[in-house]
């Protein structure tokens, strides 16, 4: 029972940072309806830049975090402007084409930067607790709570403000949401500077247990769409439950089945989840 409880936590953690990130994903794809391929560079450059800001720089993890969130929100922003904008009329394959073309400039730069080596982050809450026959890292209590409490910052943003308010708006109805007067265009910023910063949150707390290298954000984008095709196309309940439930799936699958097959968990619950709710758990209709 120890150890299923103990797995409970790890697919918990897990689960945090699949939701941080198909969060963004889901965001980008409920409001402008592009697949972003790129999205798992941002993630790769979230975690780079806390990492530099740290080891480099010696900043606190918090300050370092905080700067990465800016760097690459704003990274974020500038794909949107430069890439996406001047492709809103242009045929779904291009989006996708820009998207691949943008993860790869940006690997190959983080590569010529940082080289290609692993790297460990730091972090300052490393303790180990030890309770009921369980045991938790400081790192990874964190990231649970952490990613609590942006879900619940996002979810107060998305239905408390008028901004908010604009988002779902655009999310429900782009054309509808133009005629009474909703810039779009702003809109369409402050979404790619959300999801950027939803990445950058994500890596910064994954980071510290896991590595940092040019090629990290290639497996999680990958689970990143599949929870998004889960929990239904654009639906932020379905980006977080489809989060949980893959890391669940395999924290427990790792354990009693094998760890080779972790990996390929994700696709197998695809398969089985789309073959009895072929539109996802949550049917699209809004953020």
């Amino acid at each position: 029972m120890d150890i299923f409880l103990q797995q409970l936590f790890n697919g918990l953690t897990v689960g945090s940072v699949y939701s941080l990130v198909a969060l963004g994903l889901t965001l980008v794809y409920g409001i402008l309806h592009i697949p972003n391929f790129a999205h798992g560079a941002l993630y790769m450059l979230g975690g780079y830049m806390t990492l530099t800001m740290m080891v480099y720089l010696g900043m606190n993890y918090w300050m370092a975090i905080l700067i990465s969130i800016l760097v690459v929100g704003l990274t974020s922003v500038l794909m949107e402007r430069l890439v996406f904008h001047p492709l809103r009329h242009s045929t779904p394959i291009q989006h996708k084409v820009a998207a691949i073309g943008i993860l790869l400039f940006l690997e190959a730069l983080a590569q010529l930067i940082w080289g290609a080596d692993f790297r460990q982050m730091p972090t300052p809450y490393g303790g180990v607790i030890n309770f009921a026959g369980l045991t938790f890292t400081g790192q990874r209590l964190l990231i649970v709570g952490a990613t609590i409490v942006v879900m619940i910052l996002l979810y107060l943003f998305l239905k408390k403000t008028f901004t908010g308010a604009t988002i779902v708006a655009m999310a429900q109805n782009r054309e509808g949401a133009s005629l009474v007067g909703v810039n779009t265009n702003k809109v369409a910023i402050l979404t790619f500077f959300i999801a950027g910063a939803l990445a950058a949150i994500g890596a910064s707390l994954s980071s510290p247990i896991n590595l940092v290298f040019p090629g990290m954000g290639h497996l999680v984008i990958l689970k990143a769409f599949v929870i998004i095709i889960i929990g239904g196309m654009g639906s932020i309940p379905g980006a977080i439950l489809g989060g949980y439930i893959l890391g669940f799936s395999e924290s427990i699958g790792a354990t009693y089945i094998s760890s080779d097959y972790k990996d390929i968990i994700a696709f197998v619950l695809l398969v089985a989840i789309l073959s009895i709710k072929p539109e996802g758990i949550f049917a699209k209709g809004g953020l």
